[in-house]
């Protein structure tokens, strides 16, 4: 399974991540960060298309499954579930 965790800057995030072993785990943040750190840049939630940009990177990246561990980013992809459902894709709050 492909499985996205946002607030990848974040201990949680790496801790997470851990606890997956035979799934493919993408880390992505909106804050600008190096490439050498492998995080993807996710859409920033303050955007009014917040929700669509962040479906489309989720089908472009083969995603079944987001962690997002902001309390902004899970609010508003919830208010989205059902177009992420329609494609497969589940949204998950912070553990």
């Amino acid at each position: 399974m492909n499985i996205l965790i946002t607030a990848a800057t974040s201990a949680e995030a790496h801790k997470l991540k851990n606890q997956f072993a035979n799934d493919t785990i993408i880390l992505g943040d909106y804050a600008e960060l190096p490439a050498f750190m492998k995080i993807i840049r996710l859409p920033n939630p303050a955007s009014m298309s917040y929700a669509h940009k962040m479906l489309t990177l989720c089908l472009d990246n083969g995603i079944e499954r987001v962690y997002a561990l902001e309390e902004g980013e899970y609010k508003l992809l919830q208010e989205a579930e059902q177009l992420f459902g329609e494609y497969g894709i589940e949204i998950v709050h912070s553990p």
